[in-house]
């Protein structure tokens, strides 16, 4: 529960420092009445209600895929319900899944400006250090990653707890000073303000998204720390802290007057209380960065595991939790987005324009895929899928529109960045697929290489050779060309074909198969969940219980190397720019004897040359 703490929470934690400020921002006019400044908050508080309270930790949370989360998990889960899944669930992953990459290069920017902005109060001269400082405090957030999710969490725990104490005490005080404020529970303050402000209302809705922003990253983060400690947290602490902090906030301003308030979250503390309170708050938006951040993390390995981006380094972190991981590339890209931001924008206002496409968006394809599961796999009457999905369809969708409203003023650099990732996972799927097309075609089919060799048998030599393919049918392009160039063939020969279940992890007992054709040859499937690290050597040890005397040491593995190269332009731009971005892409990844930890002195690889 303390590392949910200090990794789920930080970024829905942060959002009291400016959801309120921005939506006071906006109201009608200075003066603002007693209602009005009640309409704000009762919206406020509605948005945590509905949005994360029912649907995430109440609902979304439930739709665990063996206990991982995220929108590609989601996906996975609702494509198991179909015999042939149709397309558009795979669309839905690839857009909520692109949707988070564009937020996790916002959230770190957006929370650690937000917090030092607040030595502009301490001291006004230290205003142009803002955009340094926050800098130098994004190197070294990223800079820890490498230390893991569960080192991280033991750090930042502690502190989010006591952020969360200190902004529920720091709210209390003053709903105790005004405790009319509390009327603000009445949800028919939020719809009359709503009612009567409707050339306002887009605008304040996209301001009020600012307090669920984080609860995405709940949901992704799934898989580090389970369900159960997520919502214990929810209850027992974020929720009740939050809401206090909120009223709090209203009280202040409606004691001091709307006019007379510039950020309520840090000029209600005392004086005195000024600097440890920038501090703390300055510690709290660093770890808010860790959620999404180590979420992105998850989501891209799920990514890789399904086929829809390139090999990366994938490197684990913990000895007990094999969600917890760390990606160096994927780091290392996050930090140069979120760095480039804080020089684009320079304040956390001019930022909050960009915040919350990216985040809506991601909550619209997690509902339409979180009601496929309702009606598919926890067998909902379809009456109440369709009230379910309507109510948080009107929710979501109100979300999103009013943070569209919002792209010429800097929501286009999430949804730039979404469209990037989204047109790269298209342009992988698409080129694997080609690949495997025009491989097939000209592959020997390899029960017709088998049946020649066991006829006309070549010279043999001693020990096993491990053929990997991904193609169960054909004979591996590792395997012919071994024959055409050495004339010669193991005693043992395995193709062996790695393959990806739907499901997060595979038990042992399920995770190798063996057929014999013959006394030469052995077919092995070695299937790994989706969220597991694809070590071959210690699946191959497995086999040993299905009677196959394995040997490391006795062992060859050959692997086809692909060089890939461009066709003449035939066909459409857009075809010839896809093969030309997938070709880059396999020209990148990871090493297939690095991803898949096999020993580089036992491998030979052999290249083989295919035009696109």
């Amino acid at each position: 529960m303390m590392g949910a703490l200090g990794v789920v929470y930080g970024d829905i934690g942060t959002s009291p420092i400016y959801a309120f400020r921005e939506a006071m921002h906006i109201r009608p006019d200075a003066s603002s009445t007693h209602n009005e400044i009640l309409g704000l908050l009762s919206l406020i508080i509605w948005a945590l209600t509905l949005t994360v309270t029912i649907k995430y930790v109440f609902f979304v949370t439930r739709a665990d895929n063996n206990g991982e989360g995220g929108t590609l998990s989601l996906m996975a889960l609702a494509r198991k319900t179909f015999t042939n899944p149709p397309a558009w669930i795979t669309v839905m992953g690839v857009m909520g899944a692109a949707m988070f990459f564009g937020d996790a290069i916002i959230t770190p920017a957006m929370s650690v400006l937000s917090a030092v902005e607040g030595v502009k109060l301490v001291a006004p001269d230290l205003a142009r250090w803002v955009v340094p400082i926050t800098l130098v405090i994004i190197v070294g957030i990223f800079f820890v990653q490498r230390f893991g999710t569960a080192k991280v969490s033991i750090v930042f725990g502690p502190i989010t707890g006591l952020w969360f104490l200190v902004l529920g005490f720091s709210g209390l005080v003053h709903i105790i000073q005004y405790p009319a404020v509390l009327w603000a529970i009445n949800p028919f303050l939020g719809l009359e303000f709503v009612a009567t402000h409707m050339s306002l209302a887009f605008v304040v809705v996209g301001a009020i998204f600012l307090a669920v922003t984080g609860a995405e990253a709940l949901y992704v983060d799934l898989g580090h720390f389970g369900r159960k400690p997520i919502v214990i947290v929810w209850f027992a602490l974020v929720f009740p802290c939050l809401l206090l902090n909120y009223f709090g906030q209203g009280a202040f301003v409606l004691q001091m007057g709307p006019e007379n308030v510039e950020s309520p979250f840090f000029e209600m503390q005392p004086d005195w209380a000024i600097g440890p309170f920038v501090a703390l708050a300055t510690a709290a938006t660093i770890i808010a960065s860790q959620a999404v951040i180590s979420g992105t993390y998850s989501l891209a390995q799920q990514a890789i595991a399904l086929n829809m981006l390139p090999r990366m380094m994938v490197l684990h972190t913990s000895a007990t939790q094999s969600g917890q991981i760390y990606m160096p590339q994927i780091n290392s890209m996050l930090m140069v987005g979120v760095l480039l931001l804080v020089l684009m924008f320079g304040s956390s206002s001019a930022l909050s324009h960009a915040y919350g496409i990216a985040v809506s968006g991601v909550m619209i394809m997690t509902l339409a895929l979180l009601v496929v599961v309702m009606w598919r796999n926890w067998k909902w009457h379809p009456v109440a899928v369709i009230a379910f999905g309507m109510i948080f369809a009107i929710i979501d969708g109100g979300f999103f529109i009013a943070n569209a409203a919002k792209l010429l003023q800097g929501g286009w650099v999430p949804a730039v960045v979404a469209f990037v990732v989204a047109m790269t996972m298209w342009a992988w799927m698409a080129g694997r697929q080609r690949l495997s097309d025009k491989t097939r075609r000209d592959e020997v089919p390899l029960q017709f290489l088998v049946d020649n060799l066991s006829k006309k048998k070549p010279t043999l030599v001693p020990g096993t050779a491990v053929f990997l393919t991904s193609d169960i049918e054909g004979a591996p392009t590792a395997l012919l060309h071994s024959l055409k160039h050495y004339k010669v063939l193991h005693e043992q020969n395995v193709i062996l074909t790695v393959r990806t279940s739907p499901s997060p992890r595979v038990p042992d007992d399920e995770k190798v198969t063996i057929d014999a054709y013959n006394e030469l040859f052995s077919r092995v499937v070695v299937t790994f969940g989706y969220m597991e690290s694809p070590n071959i050597p210690k699946a191959l040890m497995l086999a040993r219980k299905l009677g196959w005397k394995f040997d490391i040491m006795s062992t060859s593995f050959f692997l086809s190397r692909r060089s890939l190269k461009l066709g003449p332009k035939v066909g459409s731009p857009f075809r010839y720019w896809q093969d030309r971005l997938f070709t880059r892409l396999a020209r990148n990844a990871s090493d297939a004897t690095e991803y898949f930890h096999i020993p580089t002195g036992r491998v030979v690889e052999i290249g083989t040359q295919v035009v696109l």
